[in-house]
């Protein structure tokens, strides 16, 4: 489906739905459907964000910015992952305790205003194990941009022609998908992580990854950043802050970032 059709389905599926709250990060996608949410519905459509201790401080400040941008109500709740069964312990399926987490939260908040929840999810999240996905399809989440057949790049392509200012925003995910499958999550590693990334950020690099094993970090930049990042005075400069910051070891990836299958954006 072209963005015209898609904007059109999307549209008409927000009208239907009379009050939508939309399950909201800031990133391009869910930033695209609190756009169109708005534009459908006006006061009858609220994004909702949940503050917990994954979610990246300079992520809240971009949301609020992208939705006042936009002129969306957002509205923030407290959250813990960490409190919930399972979570901490980091299994494969750690994405799954997230997302049924999320739905404790959001349904109750949906039923007493009537709303229909939506969030970003898109074509390209599909195919691979995406236990997150699947708890969001249990609690009964709508997915406007998948239905309209968008994968990632018409996601951009749409929030570009709408104007949206993130629409070529690099994509992120919480924080613990930084730390490694079975390693234990902890407040700690998952402030370390946030610091080394805003450190890298500060840098200049655009898309940035600190991944956490046993108190090693590995450094990914896009992969255009990668001839930067391994001159030698950057190079030294990361390693010996990082270093500062607690890491035992940090290795700097000459391949760039890739993002894991299990990788559901925020």
């Amino acid at each position: 489906m072209d963005t015209v059709g898609a904007l059109r389905a999307i549209m008409d599926g927000m009208r239907s739905r009379r009050r939508v709250l939309v399950a909201y990060s800031g990133g391009v996608d869910s930033a695209l459907v609190a756009r169109l949410a708005h534009d459908a519905l006006g006061r009858d459509a609220v994004a909702m964000i949940t503050d917990s201790e994954t979610l990246p401080r300079r992520e809240l400040d971009h949301a609020r910015r992208i939705s006042l941008e936009i002129g969306i109500e957002m509205r923030t709740v407290a959250a813990s992952e960490l409190a919930l069964p399972g979570y901490a312990a980091n299994p494969s399926n750690r994405c799954y305790f997230c997302r049924q987490g999320l739905s404790s939260i959001l349904l109750p908040l949906a039923r007493e205003g009537g709303f229909a929840i939506a969030d970003g999810v898109h074509r390209g999240d599909l195919g691979d194990d995406r236990p997150g996905l699947r708890a969001m399809d249990e609690a009964g989440f709508w997915h406007p941009l998948l239905e309209a057949g968008l994968d990632k790049a018409g996601v951009r392509r749409l929030a570009r022609e709408v104007g949206l200012s993130c629409w070529d925003r690099p994509s992120n995910a919480c924080l613990s998908s930084r730390i490694s499958h079975g390693e234990l999550i902890t407040v700690e590693s998952l402030r370390r992580v946030e610091a080394a990334e805003d450190y890298l950020l500060s840098l200049g690099f655009r898309q940035v990854r600190v991944r956490h094993r046993a108190g090693a970090a590995r450094v990914e930049v896009g992969a255009d950043e990668v001839p930067r990042l391994l001159t030698a005075g950057v190079a030294e400069a990361v390693r010996a802050r990082l270093a500062q910051m607690g890491f035992v070891d940090v290795a700097l990836d000459p391949n760039g970032y890739r993002a894991p299958v299990s990788e559901l954006p925020v």
